[in-house]
């Protein structure tokens, strides 16, 4: 803490401290994620994607021929795409190609970090998605198992069942309407098994709704391939019939790939044939699944996770080589006797792409009464709140309050920001009606108008607080203002917000749960037919040495050298989706036209496909709903005071009692929210704070 201490910022004392090691990681065309206090209210300490920053080496290049992937799986097509969505895009513009078309299972799951990357590449985007229909002779499925604890692992199907339909959106409108038709499949079943209506899916994207979309006949498991297989080319012209039926002839076209098997050849000129007989588009693809060659066999090690086999088990059943990115020179060569097919891919890629951003949303118009709009409802809001905690302009309490309050409300008014403020009004009144304790965190404490409306028990005209530390002019964005809720029912506001806002116009953010050190190790070790003990005791081995990366490093380590290789590919990619802690979504138009929905693990609880980070790069505003601990003991005590002592409690009237501030200084805070931590601990005793104030100065620097 001294002036000749050595340069090290805030954060790694603080990580120091907390006996955190370091999780930083870049790799050229890979995502960098790490351990940062990202700056807002949320938990200071949360894993951030960072800006997507492309090789320095790479240029975008003009191909020699025109040609467009339409069909590219990242691996958020969870355990079987194997390359992250930037890698593809990094891929892609190093090839040439004119566009790039990310259509993952049942999902929007990636779009934003494509196109994040593409966007500083310079590649057009396109976005799709590949759904899963119930196979004809599929019966009615069943309802969804009751999870049990600690049940066995069973093996899962080698080779997954469904008949697959790939929509590439044309156009923004095009976006929306898959978004929504993933949404309500998803809706319909249950937490990874959507269940999609074919007959809904013509409605909302069928022929006469505006060419919103582009229909491949897709892959193997597509109508047409599966019937062709199946029937021969009287069932998969039925096949195609249907889908020129449903969805109008300009909107379908006909996908050849070939991954060098020995039937690619005579099913591609069966399809090739179908097409000319219908005059309809033929386009080639490589049905992609990884960005280069090199990752085949983690293509391969991942769908032996997903059957819950290892590598040996499913043999069979393994996925071809040559799904990676190819340039139009290769493919012109590979589909020399279809001529055109690469060409029209080109030409389909462009007429597709377009900039996702043109799909952000913003928040829903507040009902007002009386005629007044929402900035002129605020004021009235805050008028009656501000008499209540300063009294009346002529008698305030507080000298200055109102004036603070005025200049507040003009900086709210020239931002744009009241109905951001009534959205969290609202949630806080909910609460206060309930009986539920709720505070406004970190920066809104700094503001008189938070205060007023009873969004924070914090005066902070009485504290002298920097209102600019939480909304100000030079400031992009909305203000960032979490709501602690006593945790024992926070489920209530929850429950509260979808009650209101409906549950197609708001959702819980997601959890991107990613590959970790011992997890990456213990799936690639049981695909590579390690025991589930044994993988057991790698994984442990690797937490202990803190890391693969220094795992390989040693020439001694008892973990094989092809578990580490495998782990080290895997190490950061996407396992599942998980729930925020308690961020929201609310739209001003159903958030499933913007990011698809789906069921969580929790019961009744929905969340987005994206996470945090990509809700913030499209501009859908969060509002977090954090449960504490420590409000509901609060709450617990202020019953019992009232019920035994008679005494009515108001957390906002207590005062600042310089008790409190010695038992700070002398780090005596266990169970103390915010300072209780082990870096917060160790810094109070030398910053020896004496008054509020003192207190933010210290919580923002480890911060």
């Amino acid at each position: 803490m001294g002036w000749n201490n050595p340069n090290v910022p805030w954060s790694d004392i603080e990580r120091l401290l907390s006996d955190r090691p370091s999780s930083d990681r870049t790799s050229a065309g890979r995502p960098t994620d790490i351990w940062a206090g990202d700056g807002n209210d949320s938990p200071a300490w949360s894993r951030k994607r960072q800006a997507y920053r492309p090789p320095a080496d790479l240029a975008r290049r003009q191909g020699s021929v025109r040609y467009a992937e339409l069909h590219c799986h990242s691996n958020f097509s969870f355990l079987d795409g194997a390359s992250h969505p930037e890698e593809l895009a990094a891929e892609a513009a190093r090839l040439g190609l004119e566009a790039l078309a990310i259509c993952d299972h049942n999902g929007f799951y990636g779009v934003v970090r494509f196109a994040e990357a593409a966007g500083a590449l310079g590649l057009p985007t396109v976005f799709g998605a590949e759904l899963t229909l119930p196979p004809p002779e599929a019966v009615a499925s069943p309802k969804p198992p009751q999870r049990r604890r600690k049940a066995p692992e069973r093996p899962g199907p080698p080779d997954p069942d469904g008949v697959h339909l790939l929509v590439l959106a044309r156009d923004p409108r095009g976006y929306a309407l898959l978004a929504r038709a993933i949404s309500e499949g998803q809706l319909a079943g249950h937490k990874g098994a959507p269940r999609f209506d074919y007959e809904r899916l013509v409605e909302l994207g069928g022929a006469g709704t505006g060419d919103g979309w582009l229909i491949l006949s897709g892959c193997r498991k597509g109508a047409v391939p599966r019937a062709l297989a199946a029937g021969g080319t009287t069932a998969a012209r039925r096949a195609l019939d249907r889908l020129t039926a449903d969805f109008g002839a300009a909107n379908v076209a006909v996908e050849l790939w070939d991954h060098g098997l020995p039937g690619d050849s005579v099913r591609n000129d069966a399809l090739a044939e179908l097409a000319g007989g219908r005059g309809l588009a033929l386009v080639a693809t490589g049905n992609v699944h990884h960005h280069s060659v090199d990752r085949q066999r983690l293509a391969a090690a991942v769908a032996a996770v997903r059957a819950r086999r290892s590598l040996d088990e499913i043999d069979g059943w393994l996925p071809p080589a040559g799904r990676h990115l190819r340039s139009g020179a290769e493919q012109a060569e590979r589909f020399a006797r279809w001529p055109g097919a690469v060409e029209r891919a080109a030409e389909l890629g462009r007429q597709c792409a377009f900039d996702l951003q043109l799909v952000a949303p913003d928040l829903p118009p507040y009902p007002c009464p009386d005629g007044l709009d929402e900035m002129g409802y605020l004021r009235r809001l805050v008028a009656e709140g501000g008499a209540r905690r300063y009294g009346p302009r002529t008698a305030e309490r507080v000298k200055g309050a109102w004036a603070q309050l005025d200049r507040e409300l003009d900086v709210i008014e020239v931002l744009g920001f009241p109905g951001y403020f009534l959205v969290v009004w609202d949630i806080t009144e909910f609460c206060r009606r309930s009986g539920i304790l709720c505070q406004g965190r970190g920066s809104a404490a700094n503001s008189a108008v938070c205060y007023a409306l009873g969004i924070t028990n914090v005066d902070a005209v009485s504290l002298d607080l920097l209102f600019e530390r939480f909304l100000s002019p030079e400031r992009d964005g909305p203000p960032d203002i979490d709501i602690d809720i006593e945790s024992d029912r926070r489920e209530e506001a929850i429950q509260y917000v979808y009650d209101r806002y409906g549950r197609h116009n708001c959702a819980q953010v997601a959890n991107v749960i990613t590959y970790r050190s011992r997890s990456a190790v213990r799936d690639m070790a049981r695909a590579l037919g390690h025991g589930a003990g044994h993988e057991d005791s790698l994984s442990e081995l690797i937490h202990h040495r803190q890391g693969i990366q220094q795992e390989a490093a040693d020439p001694h380590s008892p973990v094989p050298a092809e578990v580490l290789e495998l782990a080290a590919e895997i190490e950061h990619f996407p396992r599942h989706l998980g729930i925020h802690s308690g961020g929201m979504v609310i739209c001003d138009r159903p958030v499933i036209e913007v990011c698809p929905v789906e069921w969580a693990r929790k019961q009744d609880r929905s969340v987005l496909q994206w996470d945090k980070d990509d809700c913030a790069a499209v501009g859908l505003v969060k509002f977090d709903l954090l449960g504490l601990g420590m409000l509901s003991a609060l709450r617990y005590a202020i019953d019992l005071i009232g019920r035994h002592e008679g005494i009515e409690v108001d957390l906002a009237a207590l005062p600042q009692e310089p008790e409190v501030y010695e038992m700070l200084c002398a780090a005596d805070t266990v169970g103390v929210f915010q300072v209780e931590s082990r870096a917060q601990m160790a810094t109070l005793p030398r910053l020896q704070p004496r008054c509020f104030y003192d207190l933010v100065v210290e919580v923002a620097l480890i911060r």
